[in-house]
């Protein structure tokens, strides 16, 4: 479900090394020419330009970026030629270092442990050790508090089954442990944690589906009405919509400034990743554009890290969430240089 568009006859890596030090040499830089080589490369197409690009110029590709290009454009080009497991260790640790700010600024953790397969996890994680010389379980350790920090370290520490295996029965209990769980208000029970971190998606999806059948309501909006119930200034919000139509993203927002509720906020996330990854990065591109200036940091984590993955998933169900396609709120948000990047990486041009 990528959007990446490669050419039928790719040229070597020396070739596109070339063109890019001919777009960063003379006078000022040719970023269209940087946008055309690296924005229709894949990922391990990309590390062999690198490659080539040190070995023959003997410079770093992601130095030259740095010095030739600028502002949001850059820090996009950035993003993308980095190695994928390189460029997630980064942003989880920076992530962190935000993480007393709220737990939005976690997403990315979760993105990463719930809505990417179990080898990119453990390449991450192996990535993080050898950029900043110890793991993410111990930072994660060192600056979230409970009861996050068991979520989020069970999340990363999971290595789960890749392949589509479903047990039924089990699906069916596990769907009324996470309901028994929900009612008691217990969502950190350690059965709760192990079912979310180490089932395969094939199984959780089953789960979900089973809980919605035996229980009348998807998981994650029974977390929401739970949580509305526990903040009364919600309450008026909640009941004036109905849930299949109220828009999620406005709702975790107005929970947000409440200032309460981290736990069933990290919970709808991590059930919303694992259920529909499509939605959850529409949520996060939608997020990042409305309201007053753009999370440019948000914009480029979800296309960036989905281009490659899922972005014609999340292309289809955006216009169903937000009446309006995702390329017109890119275009409507962004200009230039870094427009037209991101309007690429999406399959919108060239």
């Amino acid at each position: 479900m990528s959007t990446l568009k490669v050419p039928d006859l790719v040229p070597p890596p020396e070739q596109d090394a070339k063109r890019l030090k001919e777009a960063f040499d003379g006078l000022g830089t040719d970023e269209k020419a940087v946008t055309w080589v690296l924005s229709q490369r894949t990922a391990s197409q990309r590390q062999l330009i690198r490659q080539a690009y040190q070995r023959l110029y003997n410079e770093s590709l992601i130095d030259n970026i740095t010095s030739e290009l600028s502002g949001d454009f850059k820090d996009a080009v950035i993003m993308w030629t980095l190695d994928p497991a390189e460029r997630d260790a980064k942003m989880a640790k920076e992530a962190l270092k935000k993480s007393k700010s709220g737990v939005k600024h976690l997403q990315v953790i979760v993105e990463i442990s719930c809505a990417s397969s179990p080898y990119h996890l453990a390449a991450v994680r192996q990535a993080y050790c050898a950029l900043f010389d110890c793991s993410i379980e111990e930072d994660i350790t060192a600056v979230v508090s409970m009861p996050l920090r068991k979520v989020l370290l069970r999340l990363v520490s999971s290595f789960r089954y890749d392949k589509e295996l479903l047990d039924i029965e089990a699906a069916a209990s596990e769907a009324n442990q996470l309901h028994e769980a929900i009612k008691a208000k217990q969502l950190d029970h350690d059965q709760v944690v192990h079912i979310l971190a180490t089932r395969n998606f094939f199984q959780l999806k089953a789960t979900f589906e089973r809980y919605e059948q035996m229980h009348g309501s998807p998981i994650d909006e029974v977390l929401l009405l739970q949580l509305a119930v526990n903040n009364s200034s919600l309450l008026p919000l909640f009941f004036s919509h109905s849930l299949k139509q109220l828009d999620i993203c406005f709702l975790l927002q107005d929970i947000s400034s409440v200032g309460k509720g981290d736990l069933v906020s990290l919970m709808k996330m991590v059930i919303l990743c694992i259920r529909c990854p499509e939605r959850h990065f529409a949520e996060v591109i939608r997020t990042s554009i409305v309201g007053f200036g753009t999370d440019e940091a948000a914009l480029n984590r979800a296309i960036i890290t989905r281009a490659e993955v899922d972005m014609k998933l999340i292309k289809e169900v955006y216009p169903i969430m937000y009446k309006n396609t995702l390329e017109d709120d890119v275009i409507g948000d962004t200009s230039g240089d870094y427009q037209d990047f991101l309007l690429t990486l999406t399959g919108s041009k060239f």
